[in-house]
């Protein structure tokens, strides 16, 4: 399998322009946060790659078929809350004779705030009920 170098027909943009498309920026959560991880609500262990307040991209062993809707917790400083996502595409990442991970990259329904941020933060504060936070 070969990996896309960023450039040509596959990526949108001309070869060597370096323009970046993303409209969210991505990073790579820190080894202690939140959001190293993540939990399908049907149970799957899911690492976090990469994240933007778009979505994320994941490593696991669960089977996602693209375009198919799944609800995901997501720890943060605030607690854990359940976002909507859409897998956007998937492909197997590793293949040995015991295990096989798959890398899933995950839309968000709506962009979220997911920022790093300090302990005393909500970066998902606005998608808890004002009843649950007074």
């Amino acid at each position: 399998m070969t990996h896309d170098s960023g450039s040509g027909p596959t990526s949108g943009s001309p070869p060597g322009s370096g323009l970046e498309r993303r409209l969210f920026t991505r990073r790579e959560p820190a080894p202690n946060e939140p959001l190293r991880r993540v939990r399908s609500r049907t149970g799957h262990e899911l690492d976090v790659v990469d994240l933007s307040d778009a979505g994320v991209l994941v490593e696991g062993r669960a089977r996602l078929l693209p375009n198919t809707h799944l609800d995901i917790h997501v720890v943060t400083h605030a607690g854990r809350v359940l976002v909507r996502c859409r897998v956007v595409r998937a492909c197997v990442w590793h293949l040995d004779a015991e295990r096989i991970r798959y890398r899933v990259a995950l839309a968000f329904d709506r962009p979220l705030d997911t920022s790093a941020g300090s302990p005393g933060s909500a970066p998902f504060a606005d998608l808890i009920p004002a009843s649950r936070t007074a």
